[in-house]
């Protein structure tokens, strides 16, 4: 280890994530208090466990050289992918997922740290074919490395984990380079599959009236005609590009190929899929649909957050958490007992710590001098920034319930030690940022 990396030392992230851990625990702490005052749980002696054996690991991975291990990521990412598997077919349930290998109450959760290993190798393959001859055959590469993990934990089946890895695969491949029309497959053609799984239900507990063009998500021989129909224009428009070389033809096929693996797509959702979190995908919409069902999380976490004000109830005077009445509430609704005890300011407080992390983050970003450094910032920060996002607008009403938690304060072993192992390679990375 080389003394002058330590100038950059980023105590300023460091510090942020320390302050949100510690923030974390309080409300862990809150969390387990019942009605009459009563400490009923120990998850927040679990979590100090954890933080204060993730710091031991952040410190080790700070101060160890992150490229020194970067030709062996395919294989840790293929040991990953075959934890994955063993996880499907002999892990235990919780909440609703086969997401859990362990020993009695010992356990963990391998596709928290597959998030991180996935990032590295992803930034790896992105790195060393930086200059391939294909860019749309990069392009596939990266996006088989992403598929792989996201059907393997969809058959789980967590939706929220697997949401996680395309933002990532999005902002790392924007970041190397690969061109916006076919990031567009992922990104436009993901919003359509999400449209056509929830449309259905939409129709059927919102709208509450048959919509004739929705038959064709339903019913299965109009689905399988309007694939047979879109797979024709496709083909014929592939024709015209090769005979009349116009760009015309290349968008209808851009077009009419996003709708069509959109359309399969849902096809598969609604098969991996539960009915209950299909729900939530639409529930946020309108939480009154079910309101003593997927829609009681969020009603009670806006209640919660709304009973805060400016200034909020004291801490350990919640009520919402304190009478049960948010489920969950040590983990995906943090924020909402946060809010509820410490107000308005208690939230913007997190929201500055997060802001100060995303900032260091992009700056870390730009002034590392390593291509394979800097893909690996951007995933980082990506994950970061899309757990916040989901998580806190979740708990406001304004996202559909995922199940993903609020890094460096929800509580979790395996979440909370992802987060600081990704801590301690960004502080790696600014610490090395100037060797190529």
């Amino acid at each position: 280890m080389n003394f002058k990396n330590f100038t950059y030392f980023d105590y300023l992230l460091f510090l942020s994530v320390m302050i949100l851990t510690v923030i974390g625990i309080l409300f862990i702490y809150s969390s387990g208090i019942n009605s009459d005052g009563i400490l009923v749980s120990k998850e927040y002696i679990k979590q100090i466990v954890w933080a204060v054996s993730g710091l031991f690991i952040m410190g080790l991975i700070a101060f160890t050289d992150y490229r020194r291990y970067a030709d062996r990521t395919f294989i840790v990412f293929v040991v990953s992918l075959l934890v994955l598997v063993y996880t499907r077919y002999f892990g235990r349930y919780v909440n609703g997922a086969k997401s859990w290998i362990g020993i009695g109450e010992l356990g963990i959760q391998p596709s928290e740290f597959t998030k991180l290993i996935y990032i590295v190798y992803l930034a790896y393959f992105l790195d060393r074919s930086e200059k391939s001859n294909s860019s749309f055959n990069r392009f596939l590469k990266a996006l088989v490395i992403m598929i792989l993990p996201v059907m393997l934990i969809l058959t789980q089946p967590d939706l929220g984990t697997s949401m996680v890895y395309v933002p990532i695969f999005l902002a790392m491949c924007f970041m190397a380079g690969v061109p916006l029309r076919y990031l567009g497959i992922v990104f436009i053609g993901g919003g359509f599959t999400i449209i056509f799984t929830v449309l259905p239900l939409w129709e059927s507990n919102i709208f509450q009236h048959s919509v004739p063009a929705i038959r064709i998500l339903t019913d299965i021989r109009l689905t399988l005609i309007a694939l047979v129909t879109l797979s024709i224009i496709t083909v014929l428009s592939i024709t015209g590009r090769l005979l009349f070389k116009n760009k015309y033809y290349y968008w209808i096929t851009y077009g009419t190929s996003l709708i069509m693996f959109a359309l399969i797509g849902s096809i598969g959702a609604s098969r991996f899929l539960k009915d209950y979190q299909i729900m939530r995908l639409i529930v946020f919409l309108d939480p009154a649909v079910d309101p003593l069902g997927s829609g009681w999380n969020i009603i009670q976490s806006i209640t919660a957050i709304g009973s805060g004000g400016f200034s909020g109830l004291g801490f350990l005077q919640g009520t919402q958490s304190h009478y049960r009445f948010l489920p969950q509430q040590s983990t995906d609704f943090i924020f909402s007992i946060l809010s509820e005890e410490w107000g308005f300011i208690g939230g913007m407080t997190v929201f500055f710590l997060y802001a100060i992390i995303m900032i260091r983050g992009i700056i870390i970003i730009k002034k590392t001098e390593s291509s394979f450094g800097s893909l690996i910032a951007t995933g980082i920060i990506s994950m970061f920034l899309f757990h916040f996002l989901v998580n806190v607008g979740m708990v406001m009403g304004a996202m559909p319930i995922t199940g993903i938690p609020l890094l460096f304060l929800s509580y979790g072993g395996s979440s909370l030690w992802t987060a600081f192992m990704a801590t301690g390679l960004l502080i790696s990375i600014n610490m090395r940022r100037l060797d190529h």
